[in-house]
């Protein structure tokens, strides 16, 4: 494995450029270390500005930089660290990230994410094929591993056993389970909660409504569904296409191997399985009545003493969709054996949690760093200062150059910045409080939709993405002498449609003011 993960530098040109590049560039977690005592730094030296914006009702609001070397702030930083600026961060951002990873959890490590992909892969046509792998590709996006580490390899086997080359099929998965890793069917999935939260941090920490551009108060994990759910089709219908119309032909003629290990009947469903999949079913229908009774009784919908609608069941839909998944999860694991007592249910947990530590430690230093901005006026100053800039360009009669223009700045980033929640953490603070001043119709929802549309379409053709080599030593399998430029050639066309498809139909959504979500 260690040797086909090795790239060919010579032969890859301008993606082993792009990889030096994004190597050289230090870990998020390094980059907020070093942010933090930058803006500690740059308090010192524009302590006591005074700087003016506008006002929510169109009056000037004056802010002053604090200095945060003076004894009462640096106070403040050690008195805020651990409770208000990070586990409290955002009303508690950390804790339902943490909620939904472990409903997921419970579904993954029981076995039910990778069954299903199987069950469903292996009863593939060959008229169907193409454009069910790239669809089961982004459904797969909510346990990214079983698509990466199951459904890519599965892809490979299904095509090698019609007599096409399987480079084919795993190009198709690939294209669906990373460059459609932000469209599904299924609301308030990680990714949903993870950019959804912390929009919601980013836009109220500098003032700015989080709202629709209709007023509407946004739900953070349903604030992109409807978006979500049509490009969902539209990906896979453009993922197949572009897999008949340019790889297929490409690879057609390609020779490969098909090596004395692999087993066409490697990704059969078992029996066992097979048992947890009944169960899970009934399982989906116990936690979807349960739901219903919890909707239409104790969060049913009601209007409080002010006159506002209170709708609990969608101020709870994360702790929802977690008990789906886990009564879901439990319901296989044990029908298909994975799961012999209760206490294997909370290993299941706990060993997600093992996988979260990486986020609690950037999450640390990124959330003490942003309530730094948020404090100090720092964040505010940055904001005046960009918003100033593009509104000196005249940007701001032109809104959707400033969508298009968010989201090619995006996708280059991507190609040397890996992370869908770093980037974000980097990103989201300056961009959705900046955008908006610019226009107010840039939304957070919007600039949030912008992010997605861009981190997710140029995934496929970085090595900064964490399973590059991965997938590479996967098709090495077949192809040996396969570099990672070749891997990035194959996929470049659907990198190239599903950008700019894609940000049509946002455009499109923004044009005709259809509502991204609920």
């Amino acid at each position: 494995m260690a040797e086909a993960n090795k790239l060919d530098s010579a032969s890859e040109g301008s993606p082993s450029m792009i990889e030096r590049i994004g190597k050289a560039i230090p870990d998020p977690v390094v980059i907020f270390m070093f942010l933090l005592v930058f803006a500690v730094v740059a308090t010192a030296l524009v302590g006591g500005l005074k700087f003016e914006t506008q006002g929510l009702d169109g009056g000037a609001i004056t802010h002053t930089i604090k200095d945060m070397t003076a004894t009462e702030h640096v106070r403040w930083l050690f008195d805020n660290a651990l409770l208000q600026n990070w586990l409290a961060f955002g009303n508690g951002v950390l804790g339902v990230i943490l909620i939904v990873m472990l409903g997921v959890g419970v579904a993954e490590h029981s076995g039910l994410l990778t069954a299903v992909i199987k069950k469903l892969g292996t009863r593939l046509s060959d008229r169907f094929l193409a454009p069910a792998v790239v669809f089961l590709g982004i459904m797969s996006s909510i346990a990214t591993d079983a698509g990466y580490l199951v459904l890519i390899p599965l892809a490979g086997l299904l095509y090698a056993g019609l007599g096409k080359n399987p480079l084919i099929g795993m190009a198709a998965a690939f294209a669906g389970v990373s460059a459609g890793f932000s469209a599904n069917l299924i609301p308030a999935t990680p990714v949903d909660v993870i950019l959804g939260m912390n929009a919601k941090v980013f836009a109220e920490s500098q003032g700015v409504p989080f709202a629709a551009g209709d007023g509407t108060p946004l739900t953070p994990a349903t604030m992109h569904y409807y978006f979500i759910f049509v490009s969902t089709f539209l990906l896979a219908f453009l993922g197949a296409w572009v897999t008949n119309r340019f790889v297929a032909p490409r690879l057609a003629n390609m020779t490969y191997q098909l090596p004395d290990e692999i087993d066409l009947s490697d990704f059969a469903v078992t029996p066992q399985e097979q048992r947890g999949l009944r169960a899970a079913f009934w399982g989906l229908v116990v936690s979807l009545l349960l739901i219903v009774l919890l909707a239409t009784g104790p969060l049913a919908t009601y209007v409080d003493d002010t006159g506002k609608t209170i709708s609990p069941y969608l101020n709870n839909v994360i702790l929802l969709i977690a008990m789906v998944f886990t009564i879901v999860g439990v319901a296989f694991g044990f029908a298909a054996g994975k799961f012999t007592k209760l206490m294997d249910v909370v290993q299941a947990m706990v060993s997600q949690m093992n996988t979260m530590g990486y986020i609690l430690v950037l999450t640390f230093f990124c959330y003490n760093f942003l309530g730094l901005l948020g404090y100090s006026g720092l964040g505010t100053y940055v904001t005046y200062l960009g918003a100033s800039f593009l509104q000196w360009l005249g940007l701001q009669q032109f809104p959707i150059l400033l969508i298009v223009g968010f989201i090619l700045t995006t996708a280059v980033i991507n190609l040397f910045v890996g992370g869908l929640t770093s980037k974000w953490m980097l990103l989201g603070p300056i961009f959705i409080p900046m955008l908006y001043q610019v226009n107010s119709s840039m939304t957070p929802d919007m600039v949030t939709a912008a992010y997605r549309v861009a981190d997710s379409s140029t995934n496929i053709i970085t090595p900064m993405m964490s399973y590059a080599g991965v997938i590479l030593a996967f098709m090495r399998k077949y192809k040996p002498d396969l570099s990672f430029g070749d891997l990035i050639a194959m996929m470049v066309p659907y990198s190239v449609v599903f950008l700019i498809s894609w940000t049509l139909l946002l455009v499109t959504f923004f044009a005709f003011g259809i509502p991204l979500g609920f």
